[in-house]
């Protein structure tokens, strides 16, 4: 990891956001192989997870019910419970 963190300090801008774009795929990726409709999920904040059952996947989104509302949420905050 130490050595991840050094190349990444010397990147330029413009690589660093071509990584960013590499996680977010990659994440995207992993969530919609791990992930079905009924499952159950935390949807994570800066402060908080919710639970949540996931009712629908869609390219860089989910729906999740939340204690009985359907939210809209980027697959990068979702993590399985």
């Amino acid at each position: 990891m130490e050595n991840i963190n050094k190349q990444l300090v010397a990147m330029s801008i413009n690589d660093l956001n071509l990584v960013k774009n590499l996680i977010d795929t990659l994440i995207k990726n992993k969530i919609k192989n791990e992930l079905q409709i009924g499952t159950k999920v935390f949807v994570v904040q800066k402060t908080k997870k919710t639970e949540g059952i996931l009712t629908k996947i869609m390219n860089s989104k989910c729906l999740v019910n939340l204690q009985g509302r359907i939210y809209t949420v980027p697959m990068t905050m979702i993590e399985r419970a």
